[in-house]
């Protein structure tokens, strides 16, 4: 006898493509979408909530596990769906709890085939399974978006602040990136093959939030996420919201970021904390060998910010050590991104 969730599961509706029009209004349907096919010549379904308003207005995208291990953007979206009611919704919300299906079972980063999504949009009609998967998550998912949210964490072995990615010249995606109120907005092009480029770039507004640790549910990260979930889709007018702040201070803009590597193999140690100002010169980090001998130290080549940084001490040369963001001077704020201002 079939567990009873299992049994449940199985009766939802299989679409191959997602058409926000076809799902009745006032309500939220849960729906599991064909992409492609595996071993055993099953199908594996991509999971996503269409919540559909009473009322005209746009459709929001929210994506999580992208990358399969990152989890808090799955907290995130129960939370919002749970506290959402489709009867005062003006527009739709499409809600995709996990995209890399195959990575998030296996619990890992990348795709099956060894490859990672976020890097090769907008994929392939006829690729290597990767570059297919990707191209039929944008074709018959996310084709519908009007704005997106695309939902991370850091990568197994690091930790991130509560940041966000966006286009700041971008006067839509500028404006939803300070409806966050994160530690940090870093100012990001996304011209690296990443879902949030490729949206941008077919004129669909849209932030990339990262959400705090891999392989975690942390109840205050998803807490911070989802107000400003709201506060997006008040702002949108997709429902009745006042636009809260998740935290008092208001976040440090940074204008570009670059990791830091290390050299040298052995034990790493690297003591600053998530969204502590480094000076340039300071000591980051350090290498010891397994019998604690100094190996090497390493040094803040400018002054910034901690975005991100290794908390795993096994370390071959090569890896990463810190995540640093350079601040944006008042001027910069000023003359080259007009939008990156803090409005309520």
């Amino acid at each position: 006898m079939l567990d009873s969730n299992i049994a449940q599961v199985s009766t939802l509706p299989i679409v191959t493509s997602v058409n926000v029009e076809d799902w009745p209004k006032g309500k939220a349907t849960q729906l599991r979408v064909q992409m492609v096919g595996n071993g055993l010549g099953q199908i594996i379904h991509v999971p996503v909530v269409v919540v559909r308003g009473m009322a005209d207005g746009p459709t929001l995208g929210i994506t999580a596990a992208v990358h399969g291990d990152e989890l808090n953007g799955i907290g995130l979206i129960h939370q919002l769906l749970a506290g959402l009611d489709p009867k005062e919704l003006a527009g739709n919300v499409v809600a995709v709890p996990v995209v890399n299906v195959p990575g998030y079972l296996r619990q890992e980063r990348r795709f099956v085939d060894g490859v990672d999504l976020n890097r090769i949009m907008p994929g392939k009609e006829n690729g290597i399974p990767s570059e297919v998967y990707a191209h039929r998550f944008l074709t018959r998912i996310a084709s519908c978006f009007d704005y997106l949210v695309d939902l991370h964490t850091a990568s197994a072995g690091r930790i991130n602040s509560f940041y966000v990615r966006a286009n700041l010249e971008h006067e839509e995606s500028a404006w939803m990136a300070f409806a966050q109120h994160p530690d940090i907005i870093l100012h990001n092009e996304a011209k690296d093959g990443t879902f949030r480029g490729e949206m941008m770039g077919n004129s669909v507004p849209s932030i990339t939030i990262e959400l705090g640790n891999p392989q975690l549910l942390q109840r205050n990260v998803v807490r911070m996420g989802t107000t400003g979930l709201l506060n997006i889709m008040g702002r949108l007018g997709m429902i009745r919201h006042e636009m809260q702040e998740a935290r008092k201070r208001k976040p440090v803009v940074c204008t570009t970021s670059s990791w830091m590597y290390t050299q040298s193999g052995g034990v790493l140690r690297v003591p600053p904390k998530i969204a502590d100002r480094v000076k340039r010169g300071s000591l980051v980090g350090a290498v010891n060998d397994i019998y604690g001998n100094l190996i090497e130290e390493y040094f803040a080549p400018n002054d910034g910010i901690v975005i991100g940084k290794s908390v795993n001490p096994v370390n071959l040369t090569g890896s990463r050590i810190l995540h640093i963001g350079k601040i944006a001077s008042a001027r910069q704020l000023r003359d080259d991104f007009p939008f990156a201002v803090h409005k309520k």
